[in-house]
């Protein structure tokens, strides 16, 4: 016998870009954009549980840093990474940058967004913003609409720029959609721009995770990541271990 799963409507919000809706399903809540575009899955017990791999994955490229104080999220959401890279990572200023007000007011009324007084959170453009947000150890791109990823993702400048605002030993993390061919959306471009110096980190829900370090000397340390996955396992709930499997150089 199949149980149909009831779905409850707890918040619709009309903005200048669309339609925003945060769902409720069991034990979960969901962050829509637009006609049923999903953004953001929240396990409702444990707001900082990553549910996607894609999220997960980024969570990985975040543990290339040994000691990250300092991180930046262009493009909150529910708020889910960002929650578990506050309790999992010695952060201790995190600033994110969300386009659309209504955001993180239902995350923090509806999807379980902590008002944690290490992070600061600003309205506005991230291409626009990006110039007045300080220099951080962890930089992410996550900038998606109904539409798919925001202009933002293929916009060279702004991903430059996105580099140059990493501290020394930092970490570039591009949540970056993938073409048919498993490559990551503008690759030519990223190759182009980090001069093939970065990882791809491909995930079942068809992106490609993209970690740029902050400059050519920098080298992924493939056993330090190991290492802090592994410890870290007990407390996540979950092994990161087939993921790091998947890193590849960029392609």
């Amino acid at each position: 016998m199949t149980v149909e799963r009831v779905e409850r409507v707890l918040a619709q919000v009309q903005d200048q870009y669309g339609t925003i809706s945060v769902l409720e399903v069991d034990d979960y809540r969901f962050l829509e954009f637009g006609e049923a575009i999903e953004q953001s899955c929240v396990f409702t017990a444990d707001p900082s549980w990553l549910e996607y791999d894609y999220t997960r994955a980024m969570l990985v490229a975040a543990l290339c840093h040994a000691e990250p104080e300092s991180a930046l999220f262009l493009g909150l959401g529910a708020g889910t990474l960002t929650q578990a890279c506050l309790k999992f990572l010695p952060l201790e200023d995190v600033e994110a940058i969300e386009l659309r007000p209504d955001v993180p007011r239902l995350a923090i009324e509806y999807l379980g967004l902590d008002d944690d007084p290490r992070l600061y959170i600003r309205i506005g453009d991230a291409m626009e913003l990006l110039d007045s947000a300080e220099a951080a150890d962890l930089i992410f791109v996550d900038l998606y609409t109904d539409h798919g990823p925001g202009v933002a993702h293929l916009a060279w400048r702004f991903l430059e720029d996105c580099q140059k605002r990493l501290n020394p030993g930092g970490w570039l993390v591009i949540n970056q959609w993938a073409g048919d061919d498993g490559k990551p959306l503008g690759a030519a471009l990223l190759r182009g721009l980090y001069h093939r110096h970065y990882w791809e980190l491909p995930v079942k829900e068809g992106n490609v995770i993209i970690m740029v370090p902050a400059d050519l000397d920098q080298e992924l340390d493939m056993q330090g990541l190991n290492a802090r996955a592994e410890a870290l396992a007990p407390r996540l709930g979950y092994s990161l271990q087939p993921l790091i499997g998947a890193i590849r150089p960029a392609t």
